[in-house]
């Protein structure tokens, strides 16, 4: 994945996606003691940066490809990118969610055209059922994280931030399936000076960061995290990536979590998802590291059930 194909996938992408805004608050940089950017993809198309990937994974497909529909199994963001990115493109999607989905993401996926097929919850049956659509339907499964044509996609909002605010040192990304870190790393590696990226975890599921320290994938045995979008783990793909690009990876609890969310929400007046709050939880933790420094964060989507806000 060089510095050619991220201009490509950005060309590509750039009329079915949309160039986020970058946010600034003079409060919070004084209680972190840096210059903050956030570069707020929950103002992306359907919610999150997942649009980006999904889109360049699927233009990328052969006329062929294409007309047999492509397919994947998530009950979160990428359900729904996959589903509006296809629509866009004309394209089917199978989307194979686990039938304790809530309601509310089944209705949202389907509202962007997206065919539901429900699965038992385990991660078998998810991969089992989609499988089984390749093969009866022909068509090609996108993984949501572990795809590189996907990793390059989530890497163009960086791309984007570090065209906005070349002088970056550092980009803060929250890291779940790890498409999003990955992508960003080589992203500041090619458009940024020196920007080193720091990934955000919750302690709950700290599995990319006891994979940095063993050198193999790890995984989680309890996902108890409010961090819903983070509970995935990484793949051989991003893995790799990971491990040579990204600077480290900085665990957060549960309740610096929740004080970050707070804190987007009382000074940016915007929504994001307890996921996304996770890197500025990073940032705020990591005083020391960015003091006096320029730092960017990947504030990754924003679809957050407001019925059941935690504050």
């Amino acid at each position: 994945m060089d510095k050619s194909e991220f201009i490509e996938c950005h060309k590509r992408i750039k009329p079915f996606i949309h160039n986020t805004p970058v946010l600034t608050s003079h409060l919070i940089d004084e209680m972190v003691g840096a210059s903050i950017f956030f570069k707020c993809e929950n103002f992306q198309k359907m919610g999150a940066f997942k649009m980006r990937g999904a889109t360049n994974a699927i233009m990328l497909l052969s006329h062929e490809q294409r007309q047999k529909g492509v397919v994947t199994h998530s009950s979160g963001n990428f359900a729904q990118a996959l589903s509006l990115a296809a629509k866009s493109l004309g394209v089917k999607a199978f989307i194979v969610m686990p039938s304790n989905a809530p309601q509310v993401k089944k209705d949202a996926v389907k509202g962007y055209g997206g065919i539901v097929i429900e699965c038992e919850p385990t991660l078998k049956a998810r991969q089992s059922e989609s499988k089984s659509l390749q093969e009866k339907e022909g068509a090609t499964f996108i993984h949501p994280s572990n795809d590189d044509n996907v990793i390059v996609g989530q890497g163009t909002a960086c791309k984007e931030l570090l065209e906005k605010h070349p002088g970056l040192d550092y980009v803060f990304a929250p890291v779940g399936g790890g498409g999003l870190i990955a992508g960003t790393a080589l992203a500041a590696k090619y458009f940024g000076y020196n920007c080193k990226v720091v990934g955000g975890e919750p302690y709950e599921v700290d599995d990319a960061y006891r994979s940095m320290l063993s050198g193999i994938i790890e995984t989680n045995k309890t996902t108890n995290t409010i961090a819903d979008g983070l509970k995935t783990q990484l793949g051989d793909r991003n893995f790799p990536i990971i491990q040579k690009h990204v600077h480290s990876i900085t665990r957060v609890a549960e309740d610096e979590i929740l004080y970050a969310m707070r804190m987007i929400w009382e000074r940016l007046k915007i929504v994001c998802e307890p996921s996304s709050a996770v890197a500025f939880a990073a940032v705020i933790k990591e005083k020391n590291l960015i003091a006096g420094k320029k730092i960017g964060i990947i504030i990754s989507g924003g679809n957050v059930d407001l019925g059941i806000l935690p504050f």
